[in-house]
């Protein structure tokens, strides 16, 4: 129990200065590329390096992976330069013995991500998103779902109108049952319209089967009501603002995920990116402990055998692999191609089962 305690010590130790280090590079790499984005938008340093804070969890959730491979090398390499991994295997330890610390780290370390870390992301990823949306264009376009419906809200020089429907089409392109709330630069409301349908153009929103009720003080709405077959509404939305708007998974907590799912099914949405996301996540434990096997089995061997820098760099590739073969599974699994719980299951299970047979091989010929 004390070996396995102090494995899982310098294992920790490892994975926080590499941590640590990443952490420091994304930082001035997210801060230079915010530097670049907001250029033209008058942001000042302050807020790009806020904008850079908000990214990092995310940045560092998607190369957890790596820092599992790199801290994973870092610690064998330097147990086998110090000799004691020959002291443990001479004591009667086995390798696959000495890994149930650093596995048992990298699986409560997949649990932790899961769980702590995604909402964390999912937190910072929605305020970046709005920050982002603020700087660039004033905040002029927002969209949400609920069980109510769609939400979104467009902008300009006249005022701010926002927009409600019941449901829309997969690519959001039309809406149903839709009302537009229009609001005059001075905050008050101008205007109710109603439509059966709304169709995104080219800079303007068709309406069908409209219905305007002004909202001006000393009128009666009703009375002055006017319908129309097909109304035009200019829009400064565009159908890549509203996509942008809706989010990638990454802005949703794991623990709100089946509730949004439910939600974009019942607006009109696919939810199967997000499904093979939820399945992902659930998956990921197994992946890390699959990136510690991989990576140990081309590092627990003692340095005076050479060939150390090629055991790492063949460690940190086949990671690379693994890594691309998960993200190209799941992608299949976003279009439709291979069923949601193949998509996230099959690759980190493979994975181990590889990192095993690596390890068995290495260790028994």
């Amino acid at each position: 129990m004390i070996l396995h305690l102090y494995f899982a010590r310098r294992f920790a130790l490892s994975l926080t200065v590499i941590t640590a280090v990443l952490g420091a590079l994304v930082m001035l790499v997210n801060l230079i590329d915010e530097t670049r984005r907001f250029a033209e938008y008058g942001v000042n340093l302050m807020a790009r390096l806020g904008l850079s804070l908000l990214n990092l969890p995310e940045t560092l959730n998607q190369i957890l992976p790596l820092i599992m491979i790199l801290g994973t090398v870092s610690l064998f390499i330097s147990l086998a330069r110090s000799s004691e991994m020959v002291v443990t295997r001479a004591s009667g330890r086995s390798a696959m013995r000495a890994l149930i610390a650093p596995v048992m780290v990298a699986a409560l370390i997949g649990v932790f991500a899961t769980t702590m870390l995604g909402p964390i992301v999912a937190a910072t990823a929605k305020r970046y998103a709005a920050l982002s949306s603020d700087y660039r264009a004033g905040g002029i376009s927002a969209l949400s779902v609920s069980e109510d419906g769609l939400w979104l809200r467009q902008g300009g020089e006249t005022g701010q109108t926002v927009i409600r429907a019941g449901r829309s089409n997969a690519d959001a392109s039309v809406l149903f049952d839709v009302t537009f709330v229009a609001y005059s630069p001075d905050g008050g409301p101008a205007r109710r319209i109603e439509a059966a349908s709304a169709a995104l153009g080219n800079g303007a929103w068709s309406l069908r089967l409209a219905k305007v009720w002004p909202l001006t003080a000393g009128l009666n709405p009703e009375a002055n009501a006017v319908e129309h077959e097909t109304l035009e509404l200019p829009s400064t939305l565009t159908l890549d603002r509203i996509r942008e708007s809706l989010g990638t998974p990454t802005g949703v907590s794991i623990w709100e995920m089946p509730d949004f799912i439910a939600q974009l099914e019942q607006a009109g949405f696919s939810a199967r990116k997000h499904q093979v996301w939820l399945q992902a996540q659930l998956a990921r434990p197994l992946f890390l402990i699959a990136m510690v096997l991989v990576a140990a089995a081309f590092t627990m061997r003692h340095t005076r055998f050479g060939g150390t820098g090629t055991a790492v760099l063949s460690a940190v590739l086949l990671g690379f692999s693994l890594y691309f073969i998960r993200s190209f599974a799941q992608i299949l699994g976003e279009n439709g191609q291979i069923p949601v719980l193949l998509s996230a299951w099959a690759a980190p299970i493979a994975a181990i089962w590889l990192g095993l047979g690596l390890l068995l091989r290495a260790e028994d010929g």
